[in-house]
This record gives C-alpha cells, sequence and structure tokens, in this order.
C-alpha cells in the first residue's frame, strides 16, 4: 500500500498546535501504521453492515 500521509501537512498540523514540537521520522511510520489500521476496521464494519460505502460511523 502506498504512503497515505503528507508528512508536510502532519508537521502543519503539529506545529499550529504547538510552533515548538518536532516530529521523529519513526513518527510518521506509526502514524501510517495506526492509519491503516483504523481503515481496515473500517471497511471491516461497513462490509458487516453489507454497505460498499465507508460512512463516518463506521470509524
Amino acid at each position: 500500500m502506498a504512503e497515505m500521509i503528507v508528512k508536510s501537512k502532519v508537521k502543519e498540523a503539529v506545529k499550529a498546535i504547538d510552533a515548538e514540537m518536532r516530529i521523529s521520522p519513526e513518527f510518521y511510520d506509526a502514524l501510517e501504521a495506526e492509519l491503516k489500521a483504523l481503515l481496515e476496521k473500517a471497511v471491516k464494519r461497513a462490509q458487516a453492515e453489507g454497505k460498499k460505502t465507508l460512512y463516518a460511523r463506521h470509524l
């Protein structure tokens, strides 16, 4: 699976919360893994409902 996060956008969002916060390279890998797991769970919930469209409720 391709990378799903845009590092510059993540950095921008973090800086908006705390301008002095830095991000280690391994954080991006962990964030990517969390996002993939979240998506897999959402897909399984949608499938359990017989849906082929993801909705906010599947999160």
